[in-house]
Parts: C-alpha cells; sequence; structure tokens
C-alpha cells in the first residue's frame, strides 16, 4: 500500500470519526431546527409489528393449533409429563423421599437419600475415577453443603442436574452426529446453535412458559436449551478429528454406518465428548439461579430470594454451595473423561463384595441409614445443632464498609460516573439511528470486507426498526464501558500471570474463583455497597467478564516461539521492549479472542443486571418476562443477540488480520534472512 492511499485512508477514518462526534454532540439541536425529529426517535409508524405477530402465533399455539387430532399444547404438556415423571423420581430420592397421594393423604414409603451414603457416593466415584485426592475433595465438598445447611436445596438442585445433564448431553451428541454426517444439516443447525448461545435466557423463558406451563418441568426444559450447543458443537468437533486411519479400518473389517458411528468413532471420541458433558454439567448449575425464576426451588431460588431481600450473608452461602457442587461435579467429570480403563483380577469365584467393594460400601449406607434412620435422627440428617452459618459474619464486613468506607465509596462511583461512564453514554445515546446503522457496516467492512458489513447491516437496521435504538445503545455503552475496564484490569493481569510463576497461581485461583461464582451472586454485595444503577451493573459485568481478558493474555503469551524471545534478548532488548515489541504485538490475535470473550459474558450479565435498575435491552427482556409478553421478550432478546453477533464477527475478523499480519512480517523476515 502506497503511502498516498494509506493517508487517505486514515484521513477517511478521521473523516467519519468527527462526523459521528459532531452528529452524537449537535445531533438532537440540528434535528429540532430542521424540525426532523425523527432523526433522532424512530418514528412509531415506521415500525415493525413483529413482537405483536410473534405474540398471536404463540397465542395460536396455545389456543388453535393441532397436529392431528391431538392439539398442539396437549403435546407439549404431554413432553412436560414424560420429563416430569423421572425428574419426581429423582427428587424424591435426593430430597422429599418417595412419596404417594397429595398434601395431608400423602404417604411417605420410602425417605430420601441420608447425606452419608450420597457423601459416600461421591467419594466412591472420585476413588474410582482417579484417586484418594479426588475422594477427599469431593467427599469434603458435599460435607460442606451439609455443614453450612445447604443439604436440602442442593439435593433439589441435584435431582435437577441428574435430569437435564443427561438429557442435554443425548439430544446434543444426537444434534452433532447429524452435524457430522450431514453438511446441509451442518448449515440448517449451526445459526440454531448461534442464537441460542446469544439469545439471553430470560427470552425463552416466556415461551417455555406458554408451552409448557409454570413449574420445575419448564426450568429444566429452559436448562437444555440453554446448556445443550455446546455438547453438539463439541460432539462434531470431535467426531471430525478421528483419525481417518481409523474409520477406514472400521469399514475393512466390515462395520456398517451405524456399527462404525457408536462401536468405533463414539468410542475413539470420547475424550472429547466428556469435555462436552463437563460443559453441559456447568452451563445446567450456571442456569439454577435463573431457572428458580420459573419454579426450579433449589439454592438458585436460596439465592434469588436473598437478592431480592438483600440478603447478602443468606446469598453468599447459596452462591458459594453452588460453587462448591459445581467444583465437585466438574472435578469428578473430567476425572472420568481421561480414566483409562483398567483390567482387574476379578474371579468369578470371589464373592460380590469383593469384586465390587465401593458399590457394597454404599449400598450398606444406605440400608443402615434407611432402618435405623427414625430411631437415630443424626443419621437421615444432619444434625442442626452442628451446622454452621457464616451469614452474620458476610453481614457484618458489609455493614463495617458502609459504615467506615461510604464517603470513599461514593467518591470513587461519582469519579466514574462523571469522567467515564457518562460521557461515554452521552456519547453512544447521541448517535442518530440513520447514521448508526451507516456507521456499523462501514467498520464491520473495515474489519471484514463487504459480506460482513451487508450482515451487521441487516441486524442494526432490525434493531432500529423494532424501536429498540436507545435501548441498543444503552446496552453497548454498559457492555462498552464494563469491557474496556475488564481488559483494563485482566490484560495487565494476564501478562502478570505469563511472566511470573508465582504470581499467575494466585491470579489463576483468584479467576478459577470468579469463573465458578453464579452470575447472580456478583449482584448482592455490589448492591449492598453502592445501590442500584449504572454503576453497580457495570462493577458486576466487569467482575463476571474478567476471566477471559486475563486466561487469553496468558495463553497468548506463554505460547510465543521461545526463539523470538532469545531473539529480542540478543539483540538487546529490555524487558519492557520485550513486552511491547515482541509479546504483546505477537499474542494480539489471542488478546482480542479474549476481548471477544469478555463482550460476550458481559452481555450475557447485563440481562441480569436489569434486577438492578438498568434501563436497556436486559430490561426489556426481563419485563417481557414478568408480563408474559413473549413477542416482546423474542425481539428484544434477538436484538441482543444481533450485538453480540455483530460485535463476535468484528473481532474475529480483527483478530484473523492481525494474525496474517503476523504470519506475513514472519514470513518477510524468513525472506530477508
Amino acid at each position: 500500500m502506497s503511502p498516498v492511499r494509506l493517508t487517505g485512508y486514515r484521513i477517511f477514518w478521521i473523516a467519519i470519526l468527527l462526523i459521528t462526534w459532531q452528529l452524537s454532540v449537535h445531533g438532537r439541536s440540528v434535528a429540532k431546527m430542521l424540525d426532523a425529529r425523527w432523526l433522532i426517535k424512530y418514528p412509531s409508524a415506521w415500525k415493525l409489528k413483529l413482537k405483536d405477530h410473534i405474540s398471536a402465533f404463540m397465542q395460536w399455539l396455545v389456543d388453535d393449533a393441532r397436529l392431528g387430532p391431538v392439539s398442539f399444547i396437549e403435546f407439549t404438556r404431554a413432553i412436560s409429563w414424560l420429563i416430569e415423571q423421572p425428574y419426581n423420581l429423582a427428587l424424591g430420592i435426593f430430597s422429599s423421599g418417595l412419596v404417594s397421594g397429595q398434601g395431608s393423604a400423602a404417604i411417605q414409603h420410602l425417605p430420601a437419600l441420608s447425606y452419608i451414603p450420597v457423601t459416600l457416593a461421591v467419594i466412591a466415584l472420585g476413588h474410582y475415577t482417579r484417586d484418594w485426592l479426588l475422594a477427599i475433595i469431593a467427599g469434603l465438598a458435599f460435607t460442606y453443603l451439609a455443614v453450612f445447611s445447604q443439604w436440602e436445596s442442593a439435593m433439589v438442585t441435584l435431582a435437577s442436574i441428574v435430569i437435564a445433564v443427561p438429557l442435554g448431553v443425548a439430544i446434543g451428541l444426537f444434534l452433532g452426529i447429524g452435524i457430522y454426517q450431514h453438511p446441509v444439516l451442518k448449515r440448517v443447525i449451526n445459526p440454531l446453535l448461534d442464537l441460542m448461545q446469544t439469545v439471553p435466557v430470560f427470552a425463552y423463558l416466556v415461551p417455555v412458559l406458554f408451552l409448557f406451563g409454570f413449574g420445575p418441568v419448564s426450568a429444566l426444559i429452559a436448562t437444555i436449551i440453554y446448556a445443550m450447543p455446546p455438547m453438539a458443537r463439541v460432539t462434531a468437533l470431535s467426531l471430525q478429528e478421528v483419525d481417518s486411519e481409523i474409520r477406514e479400518l472400521g469399514l475393512m473389517a466390515g462395520c456398517t454406518k451405524r456399527q462404525l458411528m457408536w462401536k468405533v468413532l463414539i468410542p475413539v471420541a470420547r475424550p472429547g465428548l466428556m469435555v462436552g458433558v463437563n460443559q453441559v454439567i456447568m452451563l445446567s448449575l450456571n442456569m439454577v439461579i435463573i431457572a428458580s425464576m420459573i419454579g426450579a426451588g433449589g439454592l438458585g431460588y436460596d439465592v434469588l430470594a436473598s437478592l431480592r431481600k438483600l440478603d447478602i450473608g443468606a446469598g453468599i452461602e447459596a452462591g458459594v454451595a453452588i460453587v462448591v457442587l459445581a467444583v465437585a461435579l466438574d472435578r469428578l467429570s473430567q476425572a472420568y473423561s481421561v480414566r483409562r480403563k483398567t483390567s482387574f483380577n476379578r474371579s468369578r469365584e470371589q464373592r460380590f463384595w469383593q469384586r465390587y467393594p465401593r458399590t457394597v460400601m454404599v449400598g450398606a449406607a444406605v440400608v443402615i441409614c434407611m432402618l435405623l434412620g427414625k430411631w437415630l435422627p443424626f443419621l437421615q440428617t444432619y444434625p442442626e445443632t452442628l451446622q454452621i452459618t457464616t451469614g452474620e459474619f458476610w453481614q457484618q464486613q458489609v455493614r463495617f464498609i458502609n459504615v467506615n468506607y461510604f464517603d470513599q465509596l461514593e467518591a470513587g462511583k461519582d469519579l466514574v460516573l462523571s469522567w467515564f461512564l457518562l460521557p461515554v453514554k452521552r456519547f453512544l445515546l447521541g448517535i442518530p439511528w440513520p447514521w448508526g446503522v451507516v456507521l456499523v457496516p462501514l467498520i464491520a467492512w473495515h474489519f471484514g470486507g463487504w459480506r460482513l458489513a451487508l450482515v451487521t447491516a441487516l441486524m442494526t437496521a432490525f434493531i432500529a426498526a423494532n424501536g429498540l435504538w436507545a435501548k441498543a445503545m444503552t446496552t453497548v455503552y454498559l457492555c462498552g464501558a464494563s469491557v474496556i475496564i475488564a481488559s483494563t484490569i485482566g490484560i495487565p493481569m494476564g501478562i502478570l500471570a505469563a511472566t511470573n510463576e508465582k504470581a499467575g497461581k494466585v491470579i489463576g485461583v483468584f479467576i478459577d474463583t470468579l469463573q465458578t461464582l453464579p452470575s447472580f451472586v456478583y449482584l448482592i454485595p455490589v448492591v449492598m455497597l453502592f445501590r442500584v444503577g449504572d454503576f453497580t451493573a457495570m462493577i458486576a459485568v466487569v467482575l463476571y467478564a474478567l476471566a477471559p481478558a486475563v486466561r487469553y493474555t496468558a495463553h497468548g503469551i506463554r505460547h510465543i516461539d521461545s526463539q523470538l524471545i532469545e531473539a529480542g534478548i540478543v539483540s538487546g532488548c529490555s524487558p519492557r521492549q520485550l513486552l511491547t515489541r515482541i509479546r504483546l504485538p505477537l499474542a494480539l490475535p489471542q488478546i482480542l479472542l479474549g476481548v471477544n470473550q469478555t463482550i460476550m459474558l458481559a452481555l450475557s450479565m447485563l440481562v441480569i443486571t436489569a434486577l438492578v435498575g438498568t434501563r436497556d435491552l436486559g430490561q426489556e427482556v426481563y419485563i417481557a418476562l414478568t408480563k408474559a409478553d413473549t413477542g416482546r421478550g423474542i425481539v428484544a432478546g434477538l436484538c441482543v443477540a444481533f450485538i453480540a453477533i455483530i460485535a463476535d464477527r468484528i473481532v474475529t475478523a480483527s483478530a484473523d488480520r492481525a494474525s496474517k499480519r503476523y504470519r506475513l512480517e514472519q514470513t518477510n523476515n524468513e525472506s530477508g534472512k
């Protein structure tokens, strides 16, 4: 590229920036002067009636749609009944006991499993999948639930996980196989999976409620929809990565297509598939709080109730219990995914208890606790006198901070609001929607070409045409401000973690903790300290979305070719020059991917921060949920998804450009040598 062309290109973008700035500052006054207020606010007469059509369609499904002799609503309620039966069984085993009848006429035939055999079962599972260390970790995790009075709620949550995870895994597995075998199906399903992962969960809670009714089954279905896509993607990817020689060997052995899939490819791809199972487990646990809003109960309901009452102690205890449960299930599933089958010399002459000692131990504990539990209550329920609570401790800590540091907190809050958040908000909300519909595709064209520009133009026009431009800009403002702060904090932390081993271990533990905490938990302490508003939402989003910025930066810097670092040292580079001229430029593609993931997490968290007073698309989705307005919720959810897709495509395209530039520079350097 010649210097003249490069200069002209830069002048073009400087002009675009100046026009955007002037329109943001003076656009409203110019529109009033020209009597063209439609430039600022999208005219009601031009709005699409999509939400009304969606609501009418959902009402038609509920009232009139039929599948032959069966109405559509009867069909969905039949699915609900089928899911409800195993769920009631799991709930009876872990929480309520096996009962018949309802209300005062209910008769309990068997009590729920005691904390003792359940804890022994996870200890045995930990020893079976790996070793005694994992057995102790899993046992301590479940013991924590009993000691800190979270057992009953945790078992309700576990009953949901026991049903949601197998269903999510099975559906994802079959979808993944379909994507692998049929390229046409891949083109159809992949966009749907993108929408399922980017549309806010609140948006599809409304149609789920319409079709399946209020209660734990609807919560299970919403959880499956949320947690299943990674399993489908991982299945397709794992099958594609199976060595072609193994496929050919299976065909040469005379396998049919079905035998090749289930007896050759699936067993070989098992480690990758277990990664998908692990993702389903973690996403299901992340969903428990949101699912509690439509009747799931369990630990999620405890966190949600604590948030509504601003009971920080109870909220943190329930949140930590979710983390403990998540850590135990995560470690067990990871250990099982890498476990190698070992041959045991189990003779048929050995007795059953000699061949399966763990199973016998757990079974004996179940029988003993059930038989003696009536006379020895501590065998069935952990004694209340031995239970511990930290609720008052957390309440005192927050009270101490509020009493002693209120002025400092308010001063910091006002400083960030006045000098950062509000200027960004005024700038973005001041951009007229017609210019925004032009500007976003221009940016996409700069990074990804005309195809990306066309896609972003259609998505941006969709947002404006539904009259949600102002709320979309509020969403972009909160997301953008949070991502800037998260990146400003996370990228230096990632650099430190990659270049300092001791600091890396500490930062790793900190980031692991942030990543396993449920999203709602972040809201409780920040609301107690800063009250409701944009600043509170921003703090919660930064904490939730910080992890990818740290992880990707550290990964990018750690995986730079050591020869390049040595060449820089030999050339006399100082540590600062090594960082700014070698490490950061070479790690830029990975850093940009981390920023991309930070944006995705920030957008998913913004829908939840609607509970603390933000006035963005998240609030629109939440209001739709409370009013059971299907069309409103789906349209607002699609707008959030489109913002996420636009950001994802632009950042990914910029990362690809950085990678190509790096490879080109490497090629030029090698040819120069």
